[in-house]
């Protein structure tokens, strides 16, 4: 495994919630990423930001660790949820708080 590789590999599996995106929760540097970081601020979530600008070699390692070509990805103890339409999508018909909620995340407004 390559260093790369474990540092994504650990980001994931040690944080419950973790977004890789372009930019930082603060500062969303494309708006696909400024969209997902919408949808976990609105549900109160605890997340952290890895930013794949920071890094070429982590903006491609995790492509391929998901095999999936786009960024954001959002994971959720340990498991890839998906971009920011999936992330949308599932927010929208209300999935992605049950699927927190089924993992032990607290999520704001929630039933």
């Amino acid at each position: 495994m390559s260093g790369v590789h474990e540092f994504i590999d650990n980001e994931v599996k040690t944080n419950d919630v973790v977004l890789f995106m372009k930019g930082t929760p603060q500062f969303p540097q494309c708006g696909f990423s400024g969209q997902v970081v919408q949808i976990l601020d609105y549900l109160g979530l605890d997340y952290k930001g890895v930013n794949v600008l920071a890094d070429a070699e982590i903006r491609q390692g995790i492509k391929d660790y998901s095999n999936w070509p786009t960024i954001p990805q959002l994971y959720v103890k340990g498991e890839f949820i998906g971009g920011c339409d999936i992330v949308r999508e599932m927010f929208q018909s209300g999935e992605l708080q049950n699927h927190l909620q089924e993992q032990g995340i607290a999520v704001r407004g929630a039933a």
